[in-house]
């Protein structure tokens, strides 16, 4: 072994074993084992998907020792919880964010699925721009690395080589692939629920589909695709503003809704509780009409 690599070898151990005292096991997690990491004192974040909002979360610390963990809050739509973990042993980790990270950076996935801490070793394969899941989380940042299998990677720490947090791991927001929900995206979430106990999302009330506008439709709307109205929710915002089956979204606030990621967008971006107006075609009839956008939160 050369001296540069025998060095970069070092490193990584070093890096595992300074990082070992901010993982936390999520014990007997709804999809297998997961990883939690320490974010301050007495309080840990980890996907949403492994841990039972129901009732308390068994975590294994580093020390072997088990304890129960309340949940401080949970935001299913960017796959993200938060633990109360009375434990002072825990080491919060250091987050950092994405500024000069690039395709092709080696990054380290830590785990801890049992007692002992696991690591693989990849590249960041791919980043990409803000994005909005299938439940409406705002992403800022795409992020996936290039790792081989490791048990318990969800939850985990994605790591640079300086030892910065660069996202967590989840194999929960897209499916067939591990990518990491970015720091950022982390302290605003979490920062939301320490601060009210919840995420709060805007609500509509409506299931649509995206759809193809005939010529004449397209010509009144000024654009070439809508959002087909095929499901309003009794008692929802969009029942309350009048939607009807059948109605084609065209603009919610003046921003076009071309998809049903443009709708998810804007319900995601600090829509919740306030009032907008949507345009619509109904009948072949441009109209417009008020909506009060509402909240959902998960207790």
């Amino acid at each position: 072994m050369n001296a540069h690599a025998l060095e970069l070898s070092n490193s990584l151990a070093s890096l595992v074993e300074s990082s070992s005292p901010g993982l936390v096991r999520i014990e007997e997690g709804r999809r297998g084992p997961a990883t939690g990491i320490a974010w301050s004192q007495g309080i840990v974040v980890t996907v949403d998907h492994a841990i039972d909002p129901s009732g308390d979360t068994e975590i294994g610390l580093p020390d072997g020792s088990t304890i129960a963990a309340t949940l401080a809050g949970h935001d299913p739509a960017t796959d993200v919880a938060v633990l109360r973990a009375p434990s002072p042993s825990l080491k919060p980790l250091t987050f950092g964010d994405l500024d000069g990270v690039k395709v092709g950076h080696l990054a380290l996935a830590l785990a801890r699925p049992g007692r002992g801490v696991r690591a693989a070793l990849g590249v960041v394969s791919a980043l990409g721009e803000r994005w909005t899941t299938y439940a409406g989380g705002r992403i800022d940042g795409y992020l996936q690395p290039d790792l081989g299998p490791l048990p318990g990677a969800s939850g985990g720490p994605l790591l640079d080589l300086a030892g910065r947090v660069l996202g967590m791991n989840t194999a929960g927001l897209v499916r067939g692939a591990t990518i990491a929900v970015p720091s950022t995206t982390l302290r605003r979430v979490v920062g939301e629920i320490l601060s009210t106990g919840s995420a709060e999302r805007g609500y509509l009330g409506v299931t649509c589909q995206a759809v193809r506008l005939p010529g004449s439709m397209a010509r009144t709307a000024g654009q070439e695709t809508g959002l087909l109205v095929f499901g309003v929710q009794p008692g929802s915002p969009a029942a309350e503003a009048g939607l009807l089956l059948g109605d084609v979204l065209v603009a919610l606030d003046g921003s076009p809704l071309t998809r049903i990621a443009s709708l998810l967008e804007h319900l995601a971006s600090g829509a919740a509780g306030g009032r907008s107006t949507l345009r619509l075609l109904r009948a072949g009839r441009l109209d417009e009409i008020p909506v009060a956008i509402g909240t959902r939160s998960w207790s």
